[in-house]
């Protein structure tokens, strides 16, 4: 019968057609990062880039944003994207949750339950994560 192997070769085609998504990882952020954030937050994160001098208030430390040893993942999804600057001094920072956009990455903001969250926005987070001082 014929319609056998045509069904298996159908199964295989969208078996190779799906890929396992992951959790992107902090040297693609790093990129993202050196594009995007750069500028004002330094190289390194510390709030000392080029254009920092000239900004009032001078752009955060993100080496800084642990907390008790926990890295505030909503919180900084949230600064990025531009839902939530609450208490944030300055609203210099543009929002980037446009330009943030493309395939999803589920991603566990602290509560435990799996996020659908754009993946340069994951990555950016990673880095950010990974450059954590405190």
């Amino acid at each position: 019968m014929q319609t056998r192997p045509l069904f298996l070769v159908a199964v295989l085609g969208v078996a190779a057609c799906v890929q396992a998504v992951s959790m992107p990882d902090a040297g693609e952020g790093a990129a993202i990062y050196a594009e995007n954030c750069a500028q004002c937050h330094g190289a390194s994160g510390k709030g000392d880039g080029p254009w920092a001098a000239a900004m009032t208030p001078p752009p955060a430390d993100l080496t800084q944003l642990s907390e008790d040893g926990t890295f505030p993942r909503r919180h900084v999804l949230s600064v990025i994207d531009g839902y939530d600057r609450t208490g944030l001094p300055g609203q210099d920072m543009p929002e980037f949750g446009l330009l943030l956009e493309g395939e999803t990455v589920p991603v566990d903001v602290g509560d435990g339950v799996l996020t659908p969250t754009p993946r340069p926005l994951a990555a950016l987070m990673a880095y950010l994560e990974s450059i954590q001082e405190g």
